[in-house]
């Protein structure tokens, strides 16, 4: 126990070095434009931040309550509600095609550090809830699961970049998302573009969390082996 504590601890760490090399590569880029026109992305990073934070808290709980206890059910809706927020910097990538043609690479590379470890973050976070179902469900309810959450947050992603919805919106403005959102499953033959971006999301983020869960497993067996 205490050796997956420190562990999970480095890694933690590890991620914070990572965000704090990303704003690093922000503020030189601003200090020598003077002006900081990508300040957004460190919003972008905190946000990405949260849904890790939240299956961190919810595996502590999980340790002392179940599943259905009101902490918990709380903590997982919160949870699911800001995993997009990393997966959603993937987009962020759009904002290459107004960049000065003399910094595209510097600002290519700057927006990478950005995004990596945001994706890293959200597919961390995916991995620790996933381990929680995985111990309390079968292997293909476990499937289903993970499959479900990372079509909810390609079709979160669409929401957030297409229609400008925010994660907290779904609070401030229940209305207005509801009415978006359901407007665009009613007539879905009126946006033929929305099915192409969720998709395409989907397959991405499916496949960058099949190779962590079968890499992870993978490096869990070689321990053991090392251990024998």
């Amino acid at each position: 126990m205490a050796e997956t504590r420190a562990a999970r601890t480095q890694f933690i760490v590890a991620l914070l070095i990572s965000s704090l090399v990303s704003i690093g590569m922000l503020g030189l880029y601003g200090l020598n434009k003077h002006h900081f026109s990508y300040d957004f992305m460190v919003w972008n990073l905190f946000l990405a931040w949260l849904p890790l934070v939240f299956s961190l808290r919810l595996v502590g709980v999980l340790q002392r309550k179940l599943w259905s206890s009101w902490e918990a059910i709380i903590t997982s809706l919160l949870w699911l509600l800001l995993l997009p927020n990393s997966f959603y910097m993937i987009s962020d990538f759009i904002h290459l095609g107004s960049a000065p043609d003399d910094d595209v690479l510097y600002i290519a590379v700057m927006f990478s550090c950005f995004i990596i470890t945001a994706i890293v973050l959200g597919l961390s976070s995916m991995f620790l809830v996933h381990r929680e179902v995985t111990s309390r469900f079968s292997g293909r309810m476990s499937a289903l699961f993970v499959s479900a959450t990372l079509l909810l947050c390609s079709t979160a992603i669409y929401v957030g970049r297409d229609l400008r919805w925010n994660s907290w919106d779904v609070f401030l403005n229940p209305g207005g998302v509801i009415f978006d959102v359901s407007d665009r499953l009613l007539h879905p033959q009126n946006y033929p573009q929305m099915f192409v971006v969720v998709l395409s999301f989907f397959a991405l983020l499916s496949s960058l969390y099949f190779v962590l869960w079968r890499g992870s497993r993978l490096l869990q067996r070689e321990a053991v082996r090392d251990l024998l």
